[in-house]
């Protein structure tokens, strides 16, 4: 009667793709890019604004990626709506439960700053565990430190490079052109981001009296006349970006062009950058803009599917070749 039971039981490991409410057409081109369907979750929101998932087909033993955005005015929605996927995914005894964060919310309050204070980013990390999460795959995150809140892996990438590659493509004297960093803790990035443009770097000084608020004090370096790339993690209100341009401007500087890798663009980012004495300011698909690369917008996004996919693959065929995971067990 029980004979079967000592016969080893396998399963068949598959990979699982799905995308949550927060950015499905990026979720859509890493899908196409995988060669994966994206299909078998249903997420829905009761009357009340509970959010509720299920999988409508079996992903036990597989290796399951999730893809959410955690940006825009439901932010908060986007990583409840993460948890309960991410849950519904470990009692269904999937293998590994990965979560592809391209733009990691509450990134900026990453430290104490003022007494009596929260760490969300912490905060978030220990939420994604507790829920189940067994890797984080995430994009240029406000601070590298963020990595050290987890105490599963962290995929951590970088769409710097391929801002480089878009720059390239400019006809820009290289000798006359400036990367400029928006700040002094933007200064390594800036300098990786120079050497591989095979330009000069210049470092702008500011204050910060509060929250989306600063000012240009000065700048560490020659840009008068130049052409200046200003590269920032993310753009929020655009306030103290379009502030530092008008700046930069009355220094003395050549056109200047933008990038970016989250365009959050909150209230009214998209309006103060489109009047903005800017040439362009680039921004990835890390969070959707439905005016970028529009006729007469200077917003152009550049998208970085093709990154997430192969840390997608990467991740997969690491757990495959290692066999490892442990996995969840279904009640």
């Amino acid at each position: 009667m029980y004979e079967h039971l000592s016969e080893p039981t396998t399963y068949q490991k598959e990979i699982k793709l799905y995308t949550g409410t927060g950015n499905p057409k990026l979720a859509k081109r890493i899908a196409e890019i995988l060669h994966l369907e994206l299909q078998g979750l249903k997420i829905e929101k009761f009357a009340n604004g509970e959010i509720y998932a299920r999988f409508e087909e079996s992903v036990r033993g597989d290796e399951v990626f999730f893809v959410q955005t955690l940006a825009g005015q439901n932010v908060n929605d986007l990583l409840m709506e993460t948890l309960i996927v991410a849950d519904a995914a470990t009692r269904a005894s999937c293998q590994s439960f990965t979560a592809v964060i391209p733009h990691y919310g509450y990134a900026r309050q990453d430290r104490k700053a003022a007494s009596r204070e929260p760490i969300t980013a912490r905060l978030v990390a220990n939420l994604l565990e507790a829920a189940g999460v067994d890797r984080v795959i995430t994009l240029d995150l406000h601070s590298g430190q963020i990595q050290g809140f987890f105490d599963i892996p962290v995929t951590h990438l970088t769409a710097l490079y391929q801002f480089g590659d878009y720059f390239k493509t400019k006809p820009f004297d290289w000798e006359n052109t400036v990367v400029v960093s928006p700040d002094m803790g933007r200064a390594k990035v800036a300098k990786k981001l120079s050497d591989y443009l095979g330009c000069e770097v210049a470092i702008a000084h500011k204050s910060r009296p509060k929250h989306n608020a600063a000012e240009v004090m000065g700048v560490i370096g020659d840009i008068v006349g130049k052409t200046c790339i200003i590269n920032d993690d993310m753009i929020d209100t655009g306030g103290t970006l379009v502030g530092s341009i008008n700046k930069l401007k009355e220094m003395g500087a050549g056109p200047i062009y933008v990038s970016a890798t989250h365009g959050i663009f909150s209230g009214k980012a998209i309006e103060r950058l489109q009047g903005a004495p800017i040439e362009e300011c680039v921004v990835t698909d890390s969070i959707p803009c439905e005016v970028a690369n529009q006729p007469g917008s200077k917003i152009k996004s550049i998208s970085i599917a093709d990154e997430l996919a192969e840390a997608i693959y990467n991740v997969y065929m690491n757990n495959s070749v290692s066999g490892s995971s442990g996995g969840h067990s279904e009640m």
